[in-house]
């Protein structure tokens, strides 16, 4: 069943969404809770409630920033507990994967992740790996600066061998050898919380992305908030360096 909003056009639904999904240790503080674990967890809810609306909508790419690089430098506990709680989130949600038909992909350092993470993020994969609805990534232990280091390394290492000429090195050949190589570029990226920054997050990719920053702290956003981003998305022209009346011509 389509549930889709009268007021969106479900032709010019994005097919790739990206979220920084921010401010669930706020959430926790202004809900009086003494740790930010707690938010955390309602951020899950929010989570499984989104990817669901998500795929219900028509959008087939869903990626959401889930920690990053930088997230190490949390307190200590903080990061046991998120470890932790992704271990227990994947198992949890499997069931929901499977009946949205949604398949489970995740981007990043995953060698770095704790082994039973990396263990618990694999199964889930593979069990849903057959699902073609919409693909949820997890950016996990990821940082855009981090992956684009990577790439150069690669195709660098692909020059020096004789694999790859360096006057063919192209937009394309740095996509493919990108953490999102089979996955297109997002056309909206959404931030939560109020804060105004990219903080390190698929830099290559939102290179013409509609950006769209709300107020809501993340474990407070609803499938409303995600129809008001997407209104707001198809109430933009969306020019790619053209004029107005180069993209009305056609």
């Amino acid at each position: 069943m389509n549930s889709t909003p009268k007021d969106i056009d479900s032709k010019r639904v994005p097919k790739h969404v990206a979220i920084i999904m921010d401010g669930n240790g706020r959430w926790a503080k202004k809900q009086g809770f003494l740790t930010r674990v707690r938010g955390h967890e309602i951020g899950v809810e929010a989570l499984r409630n989104i990817a669901t609306a998500s795929a219900e909508i028509g959008i087939e790419y869903l990626t959401v920033y889930a920690f990053s690089t930088e997230n190490w430098n949390r307190p200590k506990a903080e990061v046991g507990a998120l470890m932790q709680l992704l271990v227990s989130t994947l198992g949890k949600e499997l069931s929901t994967l499977q009946e949205n038909g949604i398949r489970l992909n995740s981007i990043g350092q995953l060698d770095a992740l704790p082994k039973n993470c990396q263990t618990e993020l694999n199964e889930v994969m593979e069990a849903t790996r057959n699902n073609n609805r919409m693909v949820l990534t997890l950016a996990l232990n990821y940082g855009a600066k981090t992956e684009i280091v990577n790439a150069v390394q690669r195709i660098s290492e692909k020059v020096a061998s004789g694999e790859l000429k360096s006057e063919n090195i192209d937009e394309l050949v740095i996509d493919q050898h990108m953490f999102t190589a089979d996955i297109p570029h997002p056309e909206l990226l959404i931030r939560t919380s109020g804060e105004y920054r990219i903080s390190n997050y698929l830099l290559w990719q939102i290179a013409y992305s509609e950006l769209y920053f709300t107020p809501v702290l993340w474990p407070d956003f609803k499938k409303e908030d995600l129809y008001d981003a997407i209104r707001t998305y198809q109430s933009r022209e969306r020019r790619f360096g053209k004029t107005s009346e180069q993209i009305q011509s056609t």
